[in-house]
C-alpha cells in the first residue's frame, strides 16, 4: 500500500484521455495551462531551473515526457539511463508539476493538438516558428515561450563525464 505523499505523486502521471478532461476542468476554472516536453534522463540543475521557470508562466504545469522507446530513438543505444517510471516518478515529486504524462511519438504533437495549453514552452534553442505544436497553439489563442538554458548542464555531458 502507497503512503499519501506517495499516492499524490502517482496521481499526477496520467493517460493523455484522462488529462484532457482534467485540462478542460483547470481551464474552466480559469487556469492557465502550461505545457513543455522533454526526455529528463538524469534531472539537474538545468532541468530544474528550466520547468521552474515554466511553471512560472501558468497555474498548471503539464510536462510531456519522452516514452523509452522513443527516447532510444532520439538519443541513441543506452540511453534513456533511467526508465520512464523512474523519470516519471521523479517529474511528479516536483511541487511546481501538476501533470506527467508519457508519449511514445519522436515529438509531442498529438499532446499539444489534443490538450491545447494557454502556453507551450521549449528551450530558447528553438525558434517559434519551429517548434512542434506552436501553429496549433497560436491559433487557438495560447502563446508560445523560449527559455534560457542553464549553461553547461546536460544529460550527456553528465554520462560523458561517468565514463570518464
Amino acid at each position: 500500500m502507497k503512503s499519501g505523499i506517495e499516492q499524490q505523486i502517482f496521481s499526477k502521471i496520467t493517460d493523455l484521455n484522462t488529462l484532457k478532461s482534467q485540462v478542460a476542468d483547470w481551464k474552466q476554472q480559469g487556469q492557465k495551462v502550461v505545457f513543455t516536453n522533454g526526455c529528463f534522463d538524469l534531472i539537474h540543475i538545468g532541468h530544474l531551473t528550466y520547468m521552474a521557470k515554466a511553471a512560472e508562466l501558468g497555474d498548471k504545469l503539464i510536462i510531456g515526457l519522452n516514452a523509452d522507446t522513443s527516447v532510444k530513438r532520439l538519443k541513441g543505444e543506452g540511453r534513456p539511463v533511467n526508465n520512464q517510471e523512474s523519470r516519471a516518478m521523479l517529474l511528479a515529486s516536483l511541487f511546481f508539476v501538476d501533470a506527467v504524462v508519457l508519449f511514445e511519438e519522436d515529438t509531442p504533437f498529438n499532446l499539444i493538438s489534443t490538450l491545447l495549453p494557454d502556453v507551450l514552452v521549449k528551450g530558447a534553442d528553438y525558434q517559434i516558428e519551429h517548434i512542434v505544436g506552436a501553429k496549433e497553439v497560436i491559433q487557438n489563442g495560447g502563446e508560445v515561450k523560449t527559455i534560457t538554458f542553464v549553461e553547461g548542464h546536460s544529460s550527456s555531458a553528465i554520462i560523458k563525464k561517468i565514463k570518464g
